[in-house]
């Protein structure tokens, strides 16, 4: 049964309106995922299929897909951002509102939708402070085996990187990556769902979405000069496999 939805989030961060606007419009792979630039006026064609509604920048966008992937008729996904000057434009207020029609399983949808977006904010925030005016080199996304699954995958990732269970949010430490390699980084998120790696040079970020029936998924955001998608995830994608492979 289908059913509409929202979720709705603000926050300020140290960057300016335009900087936001770039990340939000432009610069999605240094943070989501790449997507195709909306073009830059009310009708135009946005990301994944969606129209533009609102074109205000650097205040307002907002973007509209209706029959997503061709589910339903009933289907409706808006994505709108608002962001409005602070500290005489040094810094931002933003408000992000997702919404529209989920259909079957809504709860588990909900659910899943709402927590992504606490954590898809929090490393935009991420890239806006810690990586500003560097361009994102490589972008790789990928799911687990089909092992990962299980009720406690999202642990043994954890414990894979050599982090203690009770390892927090904001703990610098050295985590155990792709073959063998130790490598410096700050825990920059942390719940029992999601969990963030910064870099010096990357936004490394696992998803626990065995918690709603699906794979261990990876992004590796990359800011090193010279970085390689195809390397990041051949590397990233082997280490996370191999977690999953041990007798």
């Amino acid at each position: 049964m289908s059913k509409e939805f929202e979720i709705a989030d603000e926050f300020e961060v140290d960057a300016t309106p335009q900087e936001v606007w770039e990340a939000v419009t432009a610069g999605t792979g240094g943070w989501l995922w790449p997507m195709e630039a909306p073009e830059p006026r009310v009708g135009g064609k946005g990301p994944f299929g969606s129209k533009v509604t609102a074109w205000d920048p650097p205040h307002h966008y907002t973007n509209r897909v209706e029959d997503v992937e061709g589910i339903s008729e009933q289907t409706l996904n808006q994505l709108d951002y608002t962001i409005e000057p602070r500290d005489e434009g040094r810094r931002a207020w933003v408000r992000y509102v997702h919404s529209g029609i989920f259909v079957d399983d809504w709860d588990n949808q909900y659910d899943g939708a709402n927590r992504h977006t606490e954590f898809y904010l929090h490393t935009l925030r991420q890239y806006l402070t810690r990586f500003r005016g560097r361009p994102v080199t490589a972008f790789a996304t990928f799911d687990g085996p089909e092992a990962s699954k299980a009720p406690d995958a999202f642990v043994t990732v954890g414990r894979a990187l050599g982090l203690a269970d009770d390892t927090a949010q904001g703990a610098s430490v050295q985590v155990r990556g792709p073959k063998g390699q130790v490598l410096d980084a700050v825990v920059d998120f942390r719940n029992p769902y999601f969990l963030g790696l910064r870099t010096d040079d990357a936004l490394i970020r696992f998803f626990g979405r065995n918690h709603w029936g699906y794979m261990v998924g990876m992004s590796v955001h990359d800011f090193a000069p010279g970085a390689d998608a195809a390397a990041d995830e051949d590397m990233w994608k082997g280490w996370l496999n191999g977690v999953f492979s041990q007798p």
